[in-house]
């Protein structure tokens, strides 16, 4: 089913109806910190509890949230009989909300993990996401992440996903300058390695194409806070998700993680650290391609990612990606020998399966050795 995109319009009309078209009486709203700047969004919730549609708040989570979040989110689903799941926030509240929706009509005999052992079994739960930050691209994806007995899982289903989006672009105002640009540039990678992705499709290249050009064509004004940028920017980040729904990410996306643990880098901070880098190494690299539609398909598609950045070519798309960056004023971390051996070994072999292009772990720690500085 397609994806349904909602603007708010006047008094959250968007929202209302539709509601009225869910039927929906009570809502589990699954909401982070950051709902408490969405002041339009909140009055607007106390009207609606005037008109009758009840609101069931769940805030039990934190960043990485865990797989007991989880469970005391379906918890309060069933025990307050909600019928219907909104999510308001970044990537951690869309992934708990689009767990809850997973398991709240699947059995739970007690035992801890149950529910990461069985297959998911879709519902017909009314799910929204309000994203409040331009970057996850959360909403459109089948994926969320919770954490169990200290171990990432990822939950998958195309059941995850939630049937509308409500975009408003006023969530974005009051994000700092730093959240702004990095949450940017992960949905720019995004945009970039799912295009590159040896998974990529037609379809996913589409959407690859249309969320590079929406990043490029509104980082200024979404920067500069106009209401247009800000719009064209979360359309952007969406456009992003529903790429890497397809297509998935790649080695930028694999090895941006450890840079986050070791150094504090946000997650789009260190995406693009890495991107920067292995744009031109791709470029000088296509003879070691490994995707099955060759060597000449991976350099025309370099190309068509310069071109969508609004390039000539792809060396000319990477020199605008390094300019991004410097414009962007982000920082480039120092790593000890220690923390680049720490690095080496971090990478996923999964998430590099994904990569046209192949990666051995010299070349990775050559990467990495040109991604940050070397500490003195």
């Amino acid at each position: 089913m397609e994806q349904k995109i909602i603007s708010p319009g006047e008094n959250y009309k968007g929202l209302d109806n539709w509601l009225k078209e869910m039927e929906a009486k009570k809502i589990l709203l699954v909401c982070d910190s950051s709902i408490r700047y969405q002041k339009e969004f909140g009055s607007h919730l106390r009207e609606m509890e005037r008109l009758g549609v009840d609101i069931i708040d769940f805030r039990g989570f934190q960043p990485n949230p865990l797989y007991e979040n989880v469970r005391n989110g379906v918890k309060r689903f069933q025990e307050q009989n909600c019928d219907t799941i909104i999510a308001v926030g970044g990537g951690s509240a869309i992934d708990v909300a689009k767990c809850i929706k997973a398991y709240a009509e699947m059995e739970d005999n007690g035992e801890d993990g149950a529910w990461l052992e069985q297959g998911i079994v879709p519902n017909t739960i009314p799910f929204l996401a309000m994203p409040t930050t331009a970057g996850t691209g959360s909403e459109a994806t089948r994926y969320a992440v919770i954490y169990y007995d200290g171990k990432k899982q990822s939950v998958a289903s195309e059941s995850l996903i939630p049937g509308a989006v409500l975009m408003d672009s006023d969530c974005l105002i009051s994000l700092p300058s730093y959240q702004k640009k990095a949450t940017m540039m992960d949905a720019l990678c995004h945009g970039i390695e799912s295009f590159w992705s040896v998974n990529s499709t037609e379809e996913s290249k589409e959407y690859s194409r249309a969320a590079i050009q929406g990043v490029i064509k509104n980082m200024e004004g979404y920067l500069n806070n106009t209401e247009e940028g800000r719009q064209g920017m979360l359309l952007a980040a969406n456009r992003a998700g529903k790429a890497i729904n397809i297509a998935q990410t790649t080695a930028g996306h694999a090895m941006c993680y450890k840079i986050t643990s070791l150094f504090g880098s946000a997650h789009g901070h260190a995406a693009i650290l890495c991107n920067r880098v292995l744009f031109t190494w791709m470029i000088d690299n296509t003879d070691k391609t490994v995707d099955s539609r060759g060597r000449k398909y991976i350099a025309c598609t370099l190309d068509e990612i310069g071109q969508a950045m609004g390039c000539t070519d792809a060396r000319r798309g990477a020199e605008k990606l390094e300019n991004i960056f410097n414009k962007l004023e982000f920082n480039v971390p120092k790593a000890t020998i220690n923390q680049f051996e720490e690095l080496k070994a971090s990478v996923n072999p999964v998430r590099l399966k994904n990569h046209p292009i192949a990666l051995d772990e010299d070349t990775i720690d050559m990467l990495y050795y040109k991604i940050l500085s070397g500490a003195e």
